[in-house]
C-alpha cells in the first residue's frame, strides 16, 4: 500500500497512512506529555503533601507545646485552687466552730437565764397560789359577823399594842353599866378613858359595790346608812359614860376603802356621828391618834419626872463646882512645879557656865603645890 493512499474517508477528509502516523506520533506525544504532566504533578502533589504533612507537623508540635504548656498552667493554677480552697475551707470551718461554740455558750447562758426565770416564775406561783389560799381563807373570815368583827378588833389591837405601852390600855375592859367595850385608852392627868370600839358594815358595803342599777344603788346606799348610823348610835348610847368615858369616843372601821366610802358618799352620816361625838378612823387614822397619844403620854410622864430632872440638875451643878475647883487646884500646882522647873533650869545654866569656864582654862603653865616628903618636879617634866 502506497502511503499516499487513503486508507478512510471521514466526511470531506482522506486520511492517509501517513496522515495516521502522524496522528498517531501526535497522540503519543500528547500522552507522553501529558504523562510528563501527570508525573510532575504527582511528584509537586506529593512535595506539596510533604510540605503540608510537614506543615501540619510543626502545627502539631506547636499546638502540643502549647497543650503542654496549658496543661502546666492548669495544674498549677488547679494547685493554687485548690490551696486557696483549702485555706478558705479551713477559715470558714474556724469561722462556723467559733459561731457554732458563741452560739452553744449563748444557748447555755440563755438556758440557764430561762431556768432562773423559770425558778422566779415558780416561786412566784407558789406564793400567787399561797395568797389565793389566804385569800380565800380571809374571804371565808369576811363572810362572817363574828369572824369578821374578830378580824376588825385584831387590827386595832395590832396597831393599839404596836404604839402604846401595856399600861396605857385594856381590851374588852367592863364599864360601870356592864358594857365592854373593845379598848379603853387611859389619858395623862385624867382619869377618864377613851373608848375605841371596831364595827365592820361590810355586806352593805359589798351590796352598794355589787349595785348595777339605780334602784339597787339607793337600797345599798340605805343600807349601809342604817348599819353605820345604828353602830354610831351604840356607841354613844353604852360606852359614852359621863365621869368615866371621854366624851368623844372613836369607830374603827378596819378597812379603808369602806372608810373613804363613808366619807365620800356620806356626808350627813359623818356629821351626825361628829354630832354624837362619835369619830370615825382607819388603820391609818387610828395609826396617827395612837402616835399623837403617845407623844402626849411622854410629855406628861417627862412633866411628871421634872422634879427628879431638876435635882439631878442641881446634883450635876454641884458636880461641876467641885470639878472647878479641882481644876484650880491643879493648875497651882502646874504654876508652881512651872517656877520650881524655871529655877532648876537657872542652877542647870549656871552649872554650864562654870563647867565651860573650867574647860577653856590652861592648866600646862602652872606648878601642882609641893606635896610633904616629894620631890618637886620641873615644869613641863615627861612622867
Amino acid at each position: 500500500m502506497q502511503a499516499d493512499q487513503p486508507l478512510f474517508i471521514i466526511g470531506r477528509h482522506a486520511f492517509t497512512f501517513t496522515d495516521v502516523m502522524i496522528g498517531a506520533a501526535a497522540a503519543g506525544f500528547v500522552l507522553l506529555l501529558a504523562a510528563v504532566v501527570l508525573a510532575f504533578r504527582a511528584q509537586a502533589g506529593r512535595k506539596a503533601e510533604q510540605m503540608r504533612t510537614a506543615e501540619l507537623e510543626y502545627r502539631l508540635a506547636e499546638l502540643s507545646g502549647a497543650l503542654q504548656n496549658f496543661a502546666a498552667q492548669t495544674q498549677g493554677q488547679g494547685a493554687n485552687l485548690q490551696r486557696t480552697l483549702d485555706e478558705r475551707l479551713d477559715q470558714v470551718s474556724q469561722r462556723v466552730g467559733y459561731g457554732l461554740s458563741e452560739q452553744s455558750q449563748r444557748t447555755v447562758q440563755s438556758l440557764n437565764a430561762l431556768h432562773e426565770r423559770l425558778a422566779v416564775i415558780d416561786a412566784a406561783q407558789a406564793n400567787l397560789t399561797n395568797l389565793s389560799g389566804e385569800m380565800l381563807s380571809l374571804k371565808d373570815i369576811l363572810s362572817n359577823k363574828q369572824t369578821r368583827g374578830a378580824f376588825g378588833q385584831g387590827r386595832m389591837e395590832a396597831i393599839i399594842t404596836d404604839g402604846l405601852h401595856s399600861k396605857a390600855y385594856a381590851f374588852q375592859a367592863t364599864l360601870s353599866n356592864g358594857t365592854r367595850p373593845d379598848c379603853l385608852i387611859s389619858l395623862p392627868d385624867s382619869r377618864l378613858k377613851l373608848v375605841i370600839d371596831a364595827k365592820f358594815p361590810l355586806e352593805s358595803y359589798n351590796a352598794l359595790r355589787a349595785a348595777t342599777n339605780e334602784q339597787e344603788t339607793k337600797q345599798a346606799e340605805t343600807q349601809l346608812r342604817s348599819d353605820v348610823l345604828k353602830h354610831v348610835k351604840d356607841i354613844a348610847e353604852k360606852y359614852m359614860l359621863s365621869g368615866e368615858t371621854h366624851e368623844t369616843a372613836i369607830m374603827f372601821v378596819p378597812s379603808e376603802s369602806v372608810y373613804a366610802e363613808i366619807n365620800e358618799r356620806f356626808e350627813d352620816i359623818v356629821q351626825r356621828a361628829h354630832r354624837m361625838r362619835v369619830i370615825f378612823a382607819s388603820p391609818n387614822v387610828l395609826m396617827l391618834l395612837v402616835q399623837t397619844m403617845q407623844a402626849i403620854v411622854k410629855d406628861a410622864a417627862m412633866r411628871e419626872q421634872a422634879h427628879v430632872i431638876q435635882g439631878e440638875v442641881v446634883k450635876l451643878l454641884e458636880d461641876v463646882g467641885r470639878l472647878g475647883e479641882r481644876v484650880s487646884n491643879l493648875r497651882r500646882h502646874f504654876e508652881q512645879a512651872g517656877g520650881d522647873l524655871e529655877k532648876l533650869d537657872i542652877s542647870t545654866k549656871a552649872i554650864t557656865r562654870r563647867a565651860e569656864k573650867i574647860e577653856s582654862l590652861d592648866l600646862s603653865d602652872i606648878e601642882p603645890p609641893a606635896l610633904a616628903g616629894a620631890k618637886p618636879k620641873l615644869v613641863g617634866q615627861q612622867r
